[in-house]
């Protein structure tokens, strides 16, 4: 059965949207491979638009519950950074603390990075812990 796709993060407001939309899952091939969830980050503004492929591991996974708990209280994050893989920054605007920049840094594939200002209410907060539990719901991974 084919499921949707589910949006694991999504950030948008003021024209400008950063998703990342995962599309399903490939099954490991041995036994001593993880499962790995398929996806795209998704940017749409009124300036640029552009998808970009990537992969999410279980760590991923975990990573980004951290990441939304540090963002939680305060903090900038980088999620995936220095990676394999694309990467995601989250600052908040030191001027309005219900805005922030997110930055998709590509340096293996595209070699692109976009930066979109886009708003961070704290309802935003619930929605994404909510959207990590789909994602898991959906689409349960083995772990290497």
């Amino acid at each position: 059965m084919v499921e949707d796709p589910v949006d694991l993060i999504r950030l948008e407001g003021n024209g400008n949207r950063v998703l990342l939309r995962i599309t399903g899952k490939e099954e490991r091939r041995r036994p001593t491979e993880a499962d790995v969830l398929v996806g795209e980050f998704v940017v749409d503004t009124p300036f640029v638009r552009g998808t970009l492929r990537t992969w999410i591991f279980p760590e991923d996974l975990r990573q980004w519950q951290r990441a939304l708990d540090s963002l939680d209280v305060g903090r900038d994050i980088a999620w995936r950074e220095g990676g394999r893989a694309a990467w995601l920054l989250i600052e908040r605007d030191e001027d309005d603390d219900d805005r922030c920049q997110v930055t998709i840094r590509d340096d293996s594939m595209s070699l692109t990075t976009v930066t979109v200002t886009v708003p961070l209410a704290d309802a935003w907060f619930d929605d994404a812990y909510r959207r990590l539990d789909s994602v898991r719901e959906t689409w349960p991974m083995t772990e290497d």
